[in-house]
């Protein structure tokens, strides 16, 4: 963690400004190609469970017993063993009402175990066991407060600041993480931009900030810059944009422009399946600032070696050409 902390975002943008200089180098991207950028927005997941009501309630109990063994004093360490076991199980014979009552139960239990352990604190000296201890209360009484529709709501102990998003697709609704915005080249898709907004917030929101990442790293203003429906609304002033299935004030070159939007997907499937966008092990947002940083330093990497092998193909293709055409002529033609 002390090394995120001195790192920090702005000091693991340097890799990914050096694989841009390395892309102009090897000529995988060129000048031109940097001021027309296309933008989007996906969701990185965390290393976390999913988040079910039982587990939530299941977790806290054994972590404020082994504080309590830890300062020595007795807990309910037996507390309901089984009865996360029994919420899944009911739920799947459709049996609510036990559920709910099972949930009560767990509930109760995890704020019986609390409330012991908050009488007993007075025992425990000032350490960093007592912060740990006051830190965990602290945080399990957040769980045990909030509600269906609270905000800021906590889905994992390891993990409290993780966001829900809504995923808006029948098999999974919800996708438990981080916004990440990609900027990438309209030409090739080689990223330019890659940043974590925590929060939540709105696509268009996450554009002019999306967009001065990129001259920063860049050192070139982008003058077009192509999004999706999502940013509408958006308010930035850095660059022309353009909205996909606009209408008005659209030539047929910016037609062109506008469907090449969609290149960007398989480049942030690539950067899932290849790059491990998927999910962040890095704990906290400084964490996930950082990943999503290094996956997109990976995925320009691995554009310029392909860029180099089909460089090296070539050349290789060309000398086997002249050294087949010099042998050629070399040989003499056979005698009628």
């Amino acid at each position: 963690m002390r090394w995120r902390k001195r790192i920090g975002e702005e000091g693991v943008e340097w890799p990914l400004t050096k694989t841009i200089e390395a892309g102009r180098f090897s000529g995988t991207i060129t000048d031109n190609a940097l001021k027309r950028v296309a933008v989007d927005t996906t969701v990185m997941e965390k290393n976390i469970a999913h988040p079910t009501d039982a587990r939530l309630y299941e977790r806290p109990r054994p972590l404020l017993v082994g504080l309590a063994k830890q300062a020595g004093i007795e807990s309910y360490a037996r507390l309901a063993p089984r009865l996360a076991v029994q919420v899944g199980r009911y739920a799947h014979a459709r049996q609510f009402k036990r559920m709910r009552k099972a949930l009560r139960q767990l509930r109760g239990h995890v704020g019986r175990v609390r409330r012991d352990l908050r009488r007993h604190l007075q025992e425990i000296p000032p350490s960093p066991l007592r912060e740990r201890v006051l830190d965990a209360l602290w945080l399990v009484g957040r769980l045990l407060e909030q509600g269906p529709k609270s905000r800021d709501k906590i889905y994992s102990l390891h993990e409290p600041e993780v966001d829900r998003i809504s995923k808006g697709k029948a098999r999974v609704r919800y996708e438990f993480g981080t916004k990440v915005s990609l900027a990438t080249t309209l030409d090739g898709g080689f990223v330019v931009g890659a940043r974590s907004f925590p929060g939540n917030p709105y696509d268009g929101h996450t554009l002019a900030p999306a967009l001065e990442q990129v001259e920063i790293l860049t050192d070139t203003r982008p003058s077009l810059a192509v999004v999706d429906r999502g940013c509408r609304g958006h308010g930035a002033e850095i660059a022309q944009v353009l909205i996909s299935r606009q209408r008005r004030g659209i030539t047929p070159a910016r037609a062109k422009l506008l469907k090449r939007r969609s290149a960007i997907e398989p480049e942030i499937g690539h950067m899932k399946s290849d790059g491990r966008l998927t999910r962040c092990p890095l704990k906290g947002r400084i964490g996930d600032a950082i990943f999503a940083v290094l996956c997109a330093c990976g995925h320009n990497i691995r554009k310029i070696f392909a860029h180099i092998r089909a460089l090296w193909a070539l050349v290789i293709r060309f000398i086997r050409a002249i050294i087949g055409g010099a042998d050629g002529s070399l040989r003499t033609p056979r005698a009628a």
